[in-house]
């Protein structure tokens, strides 16, 4: 990972546009060619930033992030560099999903055809380069179908899934793969992102698919 922080304003070129003005940022380079720009002033989400696949071209003075797919550009113009460090962090052995996520991963691969009557599991835990896909399997048609779940799914998880069906996609005996967010609750940014992305939303029982009748009343 290389972190560089700069005095720079930053301009975003694709579906949609958007500037940054000048100012002290943290731009993170992961090993997977993503870049992201960074403020003081929030826990963890990003001003702006570019996932991969994507290249970057550096000149004296700007920095131009393209992707390889949509030809989308992140341009960052570069008045000042402060600090420019790399670091190897290894291999991420990944979240371990807690004890709730672990059960709707089984209780959902155990029930597959809730997602659809004609589904079949193809395995849990599917490995890729970034990470397994908690559920891979097939839709009536036959085709292949990757599924995230979470407790609680917010833009993260729609990054997060993206990123797997990017991979999953190069693989010319799995592609075309779907998506598929499935929670217990969904964000309605994370359900609004997704399904511009083509991702479909489910949103999981827990109970039912325990086989438990909910009784939402004392009597």
């Amino acid at each position: 990972m290389r972190l560089v922080i700069a005095r720079c304003s930053v301009d975003y070129a694709g579906r949609l546009t958007a500037h940054l003005p000048m100012a002290p940022r943290l731009i993170l380079i992961k090993a997977d060619g993503s870049v992201s720009v960074h403020a003081d002033d929030r826990a963890f989400k990003p001003l702006n930033w570019m996932s991969p696949p994507c290249s970057l071209r550096e000149e004296e003075g700007v920095w131009t992030v393209t992707h390889s797919k949509t030809g989308e550009k992140l341009i960052l113009t570069i008045e000042e560099i402060t600090h420019d460090s790399s670091h190897e962090l290894g291999v991420d052995p990944g979240l371990r999903k807690d004890g709730v996520e672990a059960h709707l991963q089984a209780l959902l691969a155990e029930h597959i055809e809730t997602l659809g009557d004609g589904w079949t599991l193809v395995r849990r835990e599917y490995p890729t380069a970034i990470g397994p896909v908690d559920i891979l399997c097939r839709d009536q048609p036959g085709g292949t179908v990757a599924v995230e779940i979470k407790r609680r799914a917010g833009i993260d998880a729609v990054e997060q899934l993206t990123r797997y069906l990017e991979l999953l996609n190069r693989n010319p005996l799995l592609s075309p793969v779907g998506g598929i967010l499935a929670a217990q609750t969904i964000a309605p940014q994370a359900r609004t992102l997704a399904e511009d992305r083509g991702i479909r939303c489910v949103v999981l029982d827990y109970d039912a698919l325990r086989g438990i009748e909910r009784k939402d009343t004392l009597f």
